[in-house]
């Protein structure tokens, strides 16, 4: 691809990939327990200029494994009754790295101020829980799947690279 198409493919697409991060309020979690057994489940996020926030509770699956395991998956992905096709619904998936946020600190602060204004004064009230924990999840890498035959990598510093996988579907037999 041309970098001429290269820097179009990216005016188009990011300023729309931002947009439906803004536009979901849930990230679905791939999380891994100890023994390597998976669990899928789900938490409210804010995004910040550092990662993804999430507050969860120690006694969720999910709440364990985030602190057992340093590496989740994440996915934001459109909502079934607005999909054009179910079969490709768009999505946008991270693999992310985990820290736990201490209680009492900047990070935290920051953390709980991003879901607050996202999520209104139930994110005080379950902060102030001794069993919720605060996580940052930091992107790695990415995949934004618009719909059939365009799947774009995300990569570099600010995951602001777009790769067009191009790769993808064909027929048996061939």
């Amino acid at each position: 691809m041309t970098q001429n198409k290269q820097q179009r493919l990216s005016d188009k697409l990011l300023p729309e990939i931002e947009a439906f991060k803004q536009e979901c309020k849930t990230l679905q979690l791939a999380t891994l327990n100890s023994d390597y057994v998976p669990n899928a489940s789900y938490a409210p996020f804010a995004l910040a200029d550092d990662g993804f926030y999430i507050l969860v509770s120690e006694l969720a699956r999910h709440g364990v494994n985030l602190q057992t395991m340093p590496a989740v998956s994440v996915m934001m992905v459109e909502d079934e009754g607005k999909a054009k096709t179910i079969f490709a619904r768009r999505r946008l998936t991270f693999d992310t790295q985990v820290e736990l946020i201490e209680k009492n600190t900047k990070h935290f602060h920051k953390g709980i101020t991003a879901l607050s204004e996202r999520f209104g004064d139930m994110i005080d009230n379950l902060a102030g829980l001794k069993d919720f924990n605060l996580f940052k999840l930091t992107p790695n890498k990415g995949l934004y799947v618009k719909g059939f035959g365009q799947a774009f990598n995300l990569t570099g510093d600010e995951l602001l690279t777009l790769e067009w996988k191009t790769d993808g579907h064909q027929q048996q037999g061939q």
